[in-house]
């Protein structure tokens, strides 16, 4: 989800057109499906030139673009499509947390580039990515309203989550938006609290379980395996050369959500295709490392992909990161750790294959 150089790549520039992105356009809640849809994106307020047709419109960070967000997509899309208007999301990048508190440290579930893409499968007509700066965060609530959503796209209806706020000082709170909309004619509706397994779905849940490597039930919320991805760097050469398992290096950032460290049995997916694979994050304490990083082996797998992006999905914790005595019981244990992880392949092979053909796997 997160594990990638820039953690802007994919982001159109600010001032740019706005850029079509061919998707699938069916109504899934109608049955339907039309050919040669796209999804507008707008990533400067100034590029929108006269308000949307009808439109119904959802606002947040969508940070991981969980089960929640997604009730959200689908309610705007279902009443935009009644009502022959607009379905609208409206995003911030990066993260507001990051620009008016960056001493929180937050870790993000998804990228912007993941989160594009992520909301863009929601069957969306337009994505608006406002650029979040120090002056944004000090327009009141109310010249939001005024200003960007009736003015500039016309809000016909806003739905947002139960727990949502935004303005200077998190003025536009649900009270709020119903009192500008009831003055301002403009509808809200707020989608109530949604749970898994009694776990609330939330971004801070997710984070909290990827934190534990709890990685089936981050699945439960995200409703998909839970995944990093990033250009293939070059490691410490133990891999292939001393171990006898060449592994695919990625850099952990310090604002990405980093997984417990330990072993997961995971897919990987390149060049269109599924792998299966063992992923360990941690410090490598066998050899004294300092620096965390990312290490997967890919079973049956043998090209060069040094530069090559690649997505990961971890599907299973298998063990805390451990210090061995040295190579030779690293490596029994490395053996022991690919028979563990096959079997869970094997276990899951229906489910696995059919999330390899999950869009969000391309």
């Amino acid at each position: 989800m997160v594990l990638i150089a820039s953690r802007m790549i994919g982001l159109v520039p600010v001032g740019t057109t706005p850029v079509k992105a061919k998707r699938n356009c069916g109504h899934q809640a109608f049955g339907l499906e039309r050919e040669k849809c796209y999804v507008k994106i707008y990533t400067d307020l100034n590029k929108i030139k006269h308000p949307f047709t009808r439109p119904y419109v959802t606002i947040g960070n969508f940070d991981g673009v969980h089960l929640g967000h997604q009730i959200l997509f689908s309610e705007v899309v279902n009443k935009a499509y009644v009502a022959k208007g607009t379905s609208v999301a409206i995003t911030f990048a990066p993260h507001p947390l990051q620009v008016v508190r960056p001493d929180t440290g937050i870790k993000l579930i998804s990228n912007c580039e993941q989160k594009r893409e992520l909301i863009e499968m929601a069957n969306i007509d337009v994505l608006v990515i406002i650029p979040f700066t120090k002056d944004f965060a000090h327009m009141p609530a109310v010249a939001f309203v005024d200003d960007v959503l009736r003015t500039i796209i016309g809000v016909e209806e806003l739905v947002v989550g139960y727990d949502y706020a935004f303005g200077k000082g998190r003025q536009g709170d649900i009270p709020f938006l119903r009192a500008q909309g009831e003055m301002k004619g403009f509808k809200v509706s707020v989608v109530e609290p949604f749970f898994v397994d009694d776990m609330l779905v939330s971004s801070t849940m997710i984070r909290k379980l990827v934190n534990e490597g709890r990685m089936n039930d981050v699945k439960k919320l995200l409703g998909r395996p839970y995944q990093i991805r990033g250009e293939v760097k070059m490691g410490q050469q133990r891999g292939g050369q001393l171990l006898g398992f060449p592994t695919a290096n990625l850099h952990i950032a310090d604002d990405d959500l980093c997984p417990r460290h330990g072993v997961y049995v995971t897919q990987v997916i390149y060049g269109g295709k599924c792998y299966g694979g063992v992923l360990n994050i941690g410090f490598n304490p066998t050899f004294g490392g300092n620096q965390v990083s990312a290490e997967t082996h890919i079973f049956d797998f043998n090209q060069d992909i040094y530069g090559k992006p690649i997505k990961i999905n971890l599907l299973q914790h298998l063990r805390d990161e451990k210090k061995f005595s040295g190579p030779t019981e690293l490596v029994q244990q490395i053996r022991l750790d690919i028979e563990a992880a096959h079997e869970v392949l094997r276990q899951a092979q229906k489910e696995i294959l059919l999330s390899c053909e999950e869009r969000f796997n391309r």
